[in-house]
């Protein structure tokens, strides 16, 4: 019997750990929407596990923005051949 309960305590605090991610990943995505950073919840999601595991933040935004600066001139430079 103390089993049983104690694996629906269990799953119920896994379901309450799972929507309280949830919320967080949806408030932070309206705030990246706030802030035009032009993240998708993909993206976002993997900022902030890479900021889980200790990537700091300004860094990876520091990548994120010549990342995007290379594809823009990539964009150019084909667009400029064809």
């Amino acid at each position: 019997y103390l089993l049983a309960v104690l694996a629906v305590t269990m799953a119920s605090a896994a379901n309450t750990n799972l929507n309280a991610v949830r919320e967080t990943m949806d408030v932070l995505l309206e705030i990246s929407r706030l802030l035009n950073t032009g993240l998708d919840m993909e993206s976002l999601s993997i900022c902030v596990r890479l900021c889980e595991q200790g990537i700091n933040p300004e860094a990876l935004s520091a990548v994120i923005k010549e990342l995007r600066k290379a594809s823009e001139t990539l964009k150019v430079s084909e667009n400029c051949t064809n």
